[in-house]
């Protein structure tokens, strides 16, 4: 959200508030990434399609040449989207937690992202070498919330998914639909609803819960998976 905010903060021909316009941005994340999420277009058209309805709001002329929307995005959006990128200072911990078990698990990177993105993210903070594979769903055939997602992954593993667990933050998507493909969900409840900017949401006493990384060697010891 800082990222699009400093744009819409800089924009002289703004035709919104800038309120209004990072809230539009993100309907508009939302609307064209279920359509890339669908095989509806390309992760790239994706972002092309948001950029059409975005920048005349913003004020700016809306470029013919796809290479041009995809030079907006880069120059504008991504150089200060990448460099705002951060680790929460409990992965790495976490990860040499797991590694240094005696019968630690094989990891895996589920996520609806660009491949190419996801990699270049955990490479710059030293995390990549930790998963086996980061699996998306130009690779899978499926995405999240879809359990079809949960359940390839999983065979891409050569693992039963009884046998799999899903840890994420969103309590929908990475824990009850990971539960419907098979898998234990484990729910990391950092106190933010990473969807609306609120308060986390109310779960059922029985989902698995933790609220740090660091907690879950210690979850998994707990676990039939």
């Amino acid at each position: 959200m800082e990222t699009i905010g400093r744009i819409v903060q800089a924009a002289p021909n703004a035709t919104a508030p800038p309120e209004e316009l990072v809230a539009l941005w993100w309907t508009l994340e939302g609307r064209h990434m279920r359509e890339y999420l669908a095989g509806q277009c390309s992760f790239a058209e994706h972002r092309r399609r948001r950029l059409r309805s975005f920048l005349p709001v913003l004020g700016e002329p809306v470029p013919e040449s796809p290479g041009l929307l995809d030079a907006w995005f880069a120059d504008r959006y991504l150089t200060v989207f990448e460099r705002a990128w951060r680790s929460y200072p409990d992965v790495r911990p976490c990860l040499e937690t797991l590694k240094r078990l005696p019968r630690g698990p094989r990891l895996a990177v589920l996520t609806n992202g660009d491949p190419e993105q996801q990699r270049a993210k955990l490479a710059r903070f030293g995390l990549l070498e930790y998963f086996e594979a980061v699996l998306t769903p130009a690779g899978l055939g499926a995405a999240k919330p879809d359990p079809a997602a949960y359940a390839t992954a999983c065979r891409w593993m050569r693992t039963d998914p009884a046998q799999a667990v899903n840890v994420g933050d969103m309590l929908e998507s990475d824990v009850n639909a990971a539960a419907l493909a098979g898998l234990t969900g484990i729910w990391l409840d950092r106190g933010i609803d990473f969807v609306t900017g609120g308060p986390s949401p109310t779960a059922d006493e029985t989902v698995l819960r933790i609220e740090r990384l660091t907690d879950l060697p210690g979850r998994l010891s707990r676990t039939n998976a």
